[in-house]
């Protein structure tokens, strides 16, 4: 470790946000010369402030953005199998006390200390998604830890994520061990889900959104009739139907995702009460409309319209659209969820976008629950984009 180089931020850097949790040190937060634009992508340097006092060990990508990624305090520390493993332990840990099955996000990124990499269990399954370019350059190591941790027998490299672009990294899934045979069975919230680990979106599974789904079980009780859109492989309408729920149909772009979410019914026993629509989800509820449809519960889980603030105009104005276009859908006296994965849309942005497309839509409502990532997610509290999911639950009359 002594022939670790160091790398400075600049004199009128703000290094207090650093030495108080913030995790990242932008490029034009430091002293870039011939020998740190050298630095190769994924290795790590000593951190210090403008006046040459240490900050901690970083990671460096001189390619991205993100020039340093905190990875320890101790200036000194050494990234190596045993300490990996320290970090996994105490996330496996945590998840532990949560969850009675090993079904979860066991790491979420600067969160959990391991910045830019997510990691998903799903019982002997893992799926490691490298999103920066140290966790790219270790791969083999993290897979040695995490089957050290874990005892899992099926490692699944994920190449899928927005992330690895911006750290200038491929985007070649593969499997790396094991053997899968085809979806892998999640049970959550008293359903089954089918995850497809190796052509399916994110990991196979958003995990994420797990209390949400609950919440909108809770909501379907008694028979209620549940619309899903934006459905993947049915996280709301399985959950809705395992809640009590009379039947639910689910609408996504996705064919393939849609079969799954049949599957995932025909696991939990609910396919005589499930039915899912192919088809552009706008044009979806537009039609759903015409035909009279409604609902007491509908629930529309997007992907992120607005994934930076240069889209953040754009993809407010889509989440309003997406209210204005669900709120007739709703029964008198029936609720409405609407979710946001978009970090750059904060909850106020969000839920104004929302209330003003139900407003349009003529309904009128009362938010009744504002629900957010699920403990398996924590949030990292210097960091806003680790909080970045949001679901408003509304009850509609009129």
């Amino acid at each position: 470790m002594s022939r670790i180089p160091t790398i400075r931020l600049k004199p009128k850097a703000e290094a207090r946000a650093i030495r108080h949790g913030f995790p990242w040190a932008f490029a034009n937060e430091v002293v870039t010369d011939r020998r740190s634009r050298a630095l190769a992508p994924g290795s790590f340097a000593r951190l210090e402030d403008g006046m040459g006092r240490a900050l901690g060990l970083v990671t460096v990508n001189p390619t991205s953005r993100i020039f340093a990624r905190m990875m320890d305090r101790n200036p000194e520390a050494v990234i190596d199998l045993d300490w990996l493993v320290a970090k996994l332990t105490r996330a496996q840990d945590l998840r532990n006390r949560l969850y009675d099955a090993p079904f979860y996000r066991l790491v979420h990124a600067e969160a959990d200390g391991l910045p830019g990499l997510v990691i998903d269990r799903f019982g002997d399954a893992v799926v490691i998604q490298p999103n920066s370019a140290w966790a790219e350059a270790q791969f083999d190591l993290l897979a040695r830890a995490v089957q050290q941790v874990t005892g899992a027998g099926i490692i699944v490299k994920n190449a899928a994520s927005r992330a690895r672009v911006l750290e200038g990294l491929d985007d070649a899934t593969a499997l790396h061990c094991g053997a899968l045979d085809g979806p892998v069975p999640v049970p959550m919230n008293g359903a089954t889900y089918l995850a497809d680990l190796l052509g399916g979106q994110k990991t196979g599974l958003f995990f994420d959104q797990r209390d949400n789904h609950a919440f909108g079980a809770r909501l379907a009780r008694g028979g209620a009739r549940v619309l899903d859109v934006f459905a993947h492989v049915g996280g709301f309408s399985l959950a809705a139907l395992a809640g009590g729920a009379s039947h639910a149909l689910a609408v996504d772009s996705s064919a393939p995702a849609l079969d799954l979410a049949m599957r995932g019914a025909q696991a939990s026993g609910v396919a005589a009460r499930f039915a899912t629509r192919q088809g552009d989800a706008f044009e979806a509820m537009e039609a759903l409309a015409t035909e009279g449809a409604e609902f007491d519960l509908v629930v529309c889980d997007p992907p992120a319209f607005a994934p930076n603030k240069q889209a953040l105009d754009k993809g407010l104005r889509a989440y309003e659209r997406v209210a204005r276009l669900a709120a007739p859908l709703v029964a008198r006296g029936g609720y409405l969820g609407l979710c946001s994965c978009s970090h750059a849309a904060d909850l106020t942005a969000f839920r104004n976008a929302s209330a003003r497309g139900i407003g349009r839509a003529g309904r009128r409502a009362q938010m009744i629950h504002t629900g957010f990532t699920g403990p398996d997610h924590p949030q990292l509290p210097q960091l806003a984009e680790s909080g970045y999911l949001k679901a408003v639950f509304f009850r509609l009359d009129g």
